[in-house]
């Protein structure tokens, strides 16, 4: 079907051409909101009726009558109509549809994907600076981003995972000195505690392993403690690496995997800060004005212009986010997506304005943004707020022990990022349809169980002839199919990786349809035949389609109904 829409498309544009060939138009076509209306719709009619001066039902009676006699819709098309003000609805030949089996059986792994682009793209995602557990946030973040990742992959694009964080600073100092007063005997709610210390029970098992003078080792760090309790600095620098590790952990029990570390320091250290603020100022885009130095991001379209070095002589929060960027761009990087949570929303404007401003040619709305909403954890109809661990916040290792891996990375990808969520640990866990992540498992497995029952009594998808694929639960099941290359790219174009889940779901659906509709292995061995080929090109492109979003594709499992029975 890729090549039937493909050779479609070229016949559409060449009809809209034929009919206004002033027209600066690139017709597409769309997914009907009913099933009843038809495969796919076209909807330039109303977009060409102005430049023709008609009425866009007129010009769709046109338009059908051009595309009827383009070969590629007499193969292919079975049915063009005419609905509305001048909406063509058309229908596909079953061939069309059949020919999808046989290109996603061709080359399984590599159904949807696109060829090598030589672009690079870097994804900054997480971003944790190493002071307590990553929580639920991070964890959304970590689900985005990820397939964020995957789903450029997909599309062609190398592709870069960065963690960039800061070792020093005021979150750092406080981490340090809580540290401290654990190692000299003191807890939460003692005399003398802090009021800004941290309080989670994690902060005493630094404090243990630091008075026992023991090595830790994260991804990009590594430090051996004094044991000394009046060595603060060491101090700090084993705390640092000790939640690096942690980080690294909760990381890997959640499959995400980073290529590169970069800290905040370094921007300050490789003198990149003090180069930046020069390059702005040199260009004219600052002013000085009661003691401070501010950048003219008006002209950029902020708001207001911004605060960049306070009259302390302090550098404001987003000026090393300009110099930050300034080196992703030096470092090739000609995509930039930052997943960061929607209280970054405010620093957008300033940092595009600092990067527009030094004169690099660094494109506009670069970097892209991804932001997310917070996450409500929700258990036996209540809200759960705290960890022990944490000591104030539900962390990503509390919802991987509380449900799965799989669970969580699908729940948190399975929403637009910046509309709000609530993650229902009772629903994650059931084992039945309500749960959206074993759905969706489910079909797979139902479908490696099918197959193996099929080898068993020696019938095989190979050879098959799709053409016998004529039922109506077929007929949409390799609609849905043929959806994916397109999907996938419309997903990446839009940052959207929850269109993934939105499709997987669909897809789904679809297959669980056609289980409930027809049966699989019967007498008619070419017919058993065409039906596994079927279910096996669903099978893989379920597979590729969890893997996007990072989720196992399990060959067998369980419903809460067969465990009952058993």
């Amino acid at each position: 079907m890729i090549q039937a829409k493909a050779e479609l498309q070229r016949a559409l544009a060449a009809a809209v051409a034929q009919l206004a060939p002033d027209a600066a138009l690139t017709p597409q076509f769309e997914s009907p909101k009913q099933a009843a209306h038809g495969d796919l719709a076209i909807t330039v009619a109303m977009q060409l009726a102005k430049p023709l001066r008609s009425n866009p039902r007129a010009v769709a009676e046109q338009l059908v009558a051009a595309l009827k006699a383009q070969p590629a819709f007499e193969r292919w098309v079975s049915s063009l109509e005419i609905a509305g003000p001048g909406f063509i609805n058309l229908r596909l030949a079953p061939a069309a549809k059949q020919a999808v089996v046989a290109e996603v059986l061709a080359a399984p792994d590599a159904f949807g994907r696109q060829p090598a682009n030589g672009q690079k793209l870097m994804v900054e995602f997480v971003s944790a600076n190493p002071t307590g557990p990553l929580h639920v946030g991070h964890a959304r973040q970590g689900a985005l981003g990820d397939s964020l990742c995957h789903l450029f992959q997909t599309q062609g694009w190398e592709v870069t995972r960065e963690f960039y964080y800061n070792d020093a600073g005021v979150q750092i100092a406080t981490l340090a000195n809580s540290t401290q007063c654990r190692i000299k005997g003191l807890k939460p709610g003692d005399a003398g505690w802090p009021e800004s210390a941290y309080n989670g029970d994690y902060i005493a098992d630094i404090a243990a392993d630091f008075l026992a003078k023991k090595t830790v080792k994260a991804d990009d760090r590594e430090f051996t403690a004094s044991g000394d309790p009046d060595d603060l600095d060491g101090i700090r620098q084993f705390a640092v690496a000790y939640l690096r590790h942690e980080q690294d952990l909760d990381l890997q029990a959640f499959s995400v995997q980073f290529d590169n570390y970069y800290l905040e320091s370094s921007l300050y250290t490789s003198g990149r800060v003090e180069k930046t603020v020069k390059a702005l100022v040199d260009a004219g885009k600052t002013y000085e004005q009661d003691g401070a130095l501010w950048l003219r991001s008006t002209d950029y379209g902020d708001d207001k212009d911004r605060v960049m070095r306070k009259s302390d002589g302090s550098f404001t929060y987003f000026v090393p986010d300009v110099a930050y960027h300034i080196a992703k761009w030096e470092r090739g990087f000609t995509k930039v997506i930052n997943c960061q949570g929607t209280d970054h929303h405010g620093t957008i404007a300033r940092v595009r304005a600092g990067l527009q401003g030094v004169g690099l040619g660094i494109p506009q709305g670069y970097p892209d943004y991804v932001l997310n909403t917070m996450v409500r954890v929700m258990r036996n109809g209540a809200e759960v707020k705290i960890s022990k661990r944490a000591g104030s916040y539900v962390t990503l290792r509390d919802l991987i022990d509380w449900t799965s891996r799989d669970a969580v990375r699908f729940f948190l990808i399975s929403r637009k990022a910046d509309t709000e969520f609530t993650f229902d640990i009772d629903l994650a866990l059931k084992q039945n349809d309500e749960n959206p992540v074993f759905y969706v498992q489910y079909a797979h497995a139902r479908i490696c169980s099918v197959l193996a029952q099929g080898a068993a009594q020696g019938l095989s998808p190979e050879g098959a002839d799709p053409a016998l694929l004529t039922a109506p639960a077929e007929l949409a099941l390799m609609l849905k199919l043929a959806e994916y290359p397109e999907m996938l790219s419309s997903a990446a174009a839009s940052l959207a990786p929850h269109d993934v889940a939105f499709y997987v779901r669909d897809l789904a659906a679809a297959f669980h349809s056609y289980y409930a509709a027809e049966r699989f292995l019967v007498e008619d061995k070419a017919l058993a035949q065409a039906r596994l080929a079927l279910l096996s090109a669903t099978r893989h492109v379920l597979r590729n389609a969890l893997a996007v979003l990072g989720v196992s594709a399990p060959e067998s499992m369980v419903r809460a109904e067969q465990q009952e029975n058993a």
